[in-house]
């Protein structure tokens, strides 16, 4: 049996996305249809020590790094536990939040040396952030944003952007890296059930890097390299603090590269953001089986 992930294709799957809940604070539009979403039972949830099982299992099979995301990962009760069970773990750790509640974690972050935080954040307008997420909690996550930046964590703020909704907003973001070490992620805005996705709602890279050219110029615009299996295009401004790049999940796919495995709060494995398909994890670890062989199906 080998001691690594490695699919059809030849890529290595050493990255595991572990959802914790499917539940959420702020009802962004392009997330959360208005009428909600079908919300699993606690039952059906994976406990505490399952989490903790189950990815000790990815970790035996060569997966190197764990990002803790949601719906929200602080939302759950017992996320500091998972956080300090996971921090003892040969691993990258890291986790995606909405940041409004990321205050009442810093200590814990701290204490177990977790020190990237990808924080979503589509406005920087506090009127806009209301209509996009539903809630007027612009002030406690740039509070908390902030608040990192201060501690010393490295910090990405992803933005969606949408057509006629915030793609203003681009150049504003860009700025905000000019006195601040943030890392500002651009992301397409992508097809999700219920979001009512359509062409016309993305703004493509090129038109977005189109208008980073008219508001600097070509000497100022900083190429970096991306890292393997990034699925960014990495820039900065020239004497910037911070960075900015973009992720173009629908007109430049990165299928090639990925390395991604996601796991879903009701231990459902995804071998793709986009699949219409799952791998029941969680009912064959919970009867004593093996699921080694299910998720070596799943990934191949």
């Amino acid at each position: 049996m080998q001691n690594e992930l490695i699919d059809s294709f030849g890529r290595k799957h050493d990255y595991l996305r572990i959802s914790l809940t499917d539940r959420c604070n702020l009802r962004c539009f392009y997330c959360m249809p208005e009428e909600g979403i079908d919300i699993c039972n606690k039952s059906e949830i994976m406990t505490f020590e399952e989490i903790i099982g189950i990815s000790k299992i990815f970790v035996s099979k060569g997966v190197n790094k764990i990002r803790l995301t949601g719906g929200e990962p602080f939302y759950r009760r017992d996320v500091n536990l998972i956080l300090e069970e996971l921090a003892k773990l040969p691993v990258d750790l890291r986790i995606t939040t909405n940041g409004v509640n990321l205050h009442k974690h810093i200590a814990v972050l701290k204490e177990n040396n977790i020190k990237k935080i990808n924080v979503s954040l589509d406005s920087l307008n506090p009127d806009k952030f209301k209509t996009i997420t539903r809630f007027s909690v612009f002030n406690k996550v740039i509070d908390n944003i902030n608040l990192l930046l201060n501690e010393g964590f490295e910090v990405k703020v992803n933005m969606v952007v949408m057509n006629g909704i915030n793609d203003n907003e681009v150049i504003d973001f860009i700025e905000w890296t000019q006195h601040k070490p943030l890392h500002v992620r651009f992301i397409e805005f992508m097809p999700f059930n219920g979001n009512k996705w359509e062409w016309k709602k993305i703004v493509p890279y090129k038109k977005m890097m189109k208008e980073v050219e008219n508001k600097f110029s070509l000497e100022q615009v900083v190429r970096i390299s991306d890292r393997p299996n990034d699925t960014s295009v990495n820039y900065k401004i020239k004497n910037f603090e911070g960075t900015f790049a973009f992720i173009n999940s629908v007109t430049q796919p990165f299928c090639g590269t990925c390395n991604r495995i996601r796991l879903t709060a009701d231990g459902k494995l995804k071998n793709c953001l986009f699949s219409s398909t799952e791998s029941d994890l969680l009912t064959a670890y919970r009867k004593g089986k093996d699921i080694y062989p299910v998720i070596e199906h799943s990934i191949g």
